[in-house]
């Protein structure tokens, strides 16, 4: 039965707003988006994308295998919208976390609070869909007159779910039945799989206060550099400074006082080696 509701929105107050126009730049987000077009469920989705442009959706829950919104429609009591997506089972989610601990990659990834783009081909290799395959794998209620499947209410929420992950990647898990706590449990840190993690040493926490004052021994091979034959090279390799006010370059104006250094550093160096 085809149902063409002619009476205007209610403007949705304190609706969820998209960020974006693309409901959320992150992979994850626009995967779902790419998931749920790809069904071609009708001309629904592009009335649900102008409700969800609009902040029709007042409020959504995402729980493990079930989604539940809000959405203001016409009448004044908002829509009541569920959809259902299978909850994978346990062994699936072994299958998964086996399959990503064999990747210390992903797994500080995911423990570092992201979520590599990988996952997902790691998972379908795994025989572990995150997404939904086929239409039928979500399946949707609204109490709202319209029979179709999906109506503009439960379009609009499909949108806004993406915006949802967008903001919260791990909901996705969370949706199929594996909580962000149980993966974190279930991943091997980094160490434990080989994953070598770069330390920075702390010079500071290695002084010991005992001896820090005392002088040091010399290293008794230690080889002093040569002489330089030309005094003050660094100066002739800088060339003018904008500043120098005197009327000789600075070059020669200090030259006297690096030969003078250069013959002190020179009868101390003879001295030693004999």
């Amino acid at each position: 039965m085809w149902y063409h509701d002619k009476s205007p929105r209610i403007h949705g107050v304190g609706g969820i707003r998209p960020q974006g126009r693309n409901f959320g730049e992150s992979w994850w987000a626009r995967r779902w988006i790419q998931v749920i077009e790809s069904f071609d469920v009708g001309g629904r989705l592009g009335r649900g994308r102008t409700y969800a442009r609009a902040g029709q959706v007042l409020s959504i829950d995402v729980q493990p295998g079930i989604i539940k919104a809000k959405v203001q429609g016409s009448r004044p009591t908002p829509y009541v919208v569920t959809i259902q997506v299978a909850r994978l089972e346990d062994r699936n989610w072994k299958q998964l976390t086996a399959a990503l601990n064999a990747k210390a990659l992903y797994t500080a990834k995911l423990l570092a609070g992201g979520m590599p783009e990988e996952i997902e081909t790691v998972a379908k290799d795994a025989g572990v869909p995150l997404f939904p395959t086929t239409a039928n794998d979500l399946k949707t209620d609204c109490n709202c007159p319209d029979w179709s499947n999906p109506c503009k209410h439960v379009a609009a929420v499909y949108y806004i779910v993406a915006e949802t992950l967008n903001r919260d990647p791990f909901l996705l898990l969370k949706l199929r039945g594996l909580e962000r706590e149980a993966l974190v449990k279930s991943l091997v840190p980094a160490k434990s799989t080989g994953l070598m993690l770069t330390t920075v040493r702390d010079p500071i926490a290695e002084v010991d206060a005992k001896t820090f004052w005392r002088p040091r021994v010399l290293v008794s091979d230690f080889s002093p550099g040569r002489v330089p034959t030309v005094s003050g090279t660094i100066l002739l390799r800088l060339g003018p400074i904008p500043f120098w006010r005197c009327t000789s370059p600075i070059a020669d104006a200090l030259k006297p006082i690096y030969s003078a250094v250069s013959a002190s550093c020179g009868n101390s160096l003879t001295s030693s080696m004999s």
